[in-house]
């Protein structure tokens, strides 16, 4: 029996690149969705029900596929960075990472017809003691102003990262081996 067409419902080019990765065929078919916070939602919870809502928006629309969607958060002490908006803001949470160890949540939710399949995957990362030139150095790329927490693990923001504990690609934005899994969960064959 062959693999149901795969949908990519989010646009993250770094989502993309990974799937690419393992060689898969797939169509990237963004969910627009309220991504605002509840107010008593845990970081845990919120990925989940962001990652869910995505998968299940365009699992509606194509419901013979095998969809995968995922939401990535950084916390640091409780509060979400989410993407700067902003160059001076991109420095504030760069500075505030800085020798510190955050968490990162990624949440991950695939459908297939009736099938779900679910997982958040928490990882802890830490940076670096930064200087005020090293920080200036990073925001003054531009990297950060589109990544929740304002880098790029996998760009240049890896110089700023002194260890990273679980999983490095749910900190890039999508967990391969767990969207492996749930794949299995659902009866597709990912790799």
């Amino acid at each position: 029996m062959s693999n149901p067409p795969i949908i990519l419902a989010s646009a993250s080019p770094r989502r993309r690149e990974l799937l690419q990765n393992l060689g898969l065929h797939f169509d990237v078919i963004p969910a627009d969705i309220d991504e605002t916070h509840g107010p008593d939602e845990t970081p845990f919870e919120l990925v989940r029900r962001l990652s869910v809502t995505k998968a299940e928006a365009v699992a509606r629309r194509y419901p013979d596929a095998l969809v995968i969607a995922a939401d990535t958060l950084v916390v640091l002490r409780g509060e979400i960075l989410g993407k700067p908006k902003d160059r001076e803001q991109n420095r504030d949470f760069i500075a505030r990472l800085s020798g510190r160890t955050h968490e990162v949540f990624t949440g991950h939710a695939l459908r297939r017809g009736e099938g779900r399949a679910e997982r958040v995957v928490r990882t802890a990362v830490r940076f670096r003691k930064l200087t005020d030139d090293e920080i200036d150095r990073y925001v003054a790329t531009g990297e950060g102003l589109d990544k929740a927490g304002g880098y790029a693990v996998q760009g240049r923001g890896a110089a700023l990262v002194r260890e990273v504990r679980g999983c490095y690609f749910s900190v890039v934005g999508l967990g391969v081996a767990t969207v492996v899994a749930l794949g299995r969960e659902l009866g597709v064959t990912l790799v």
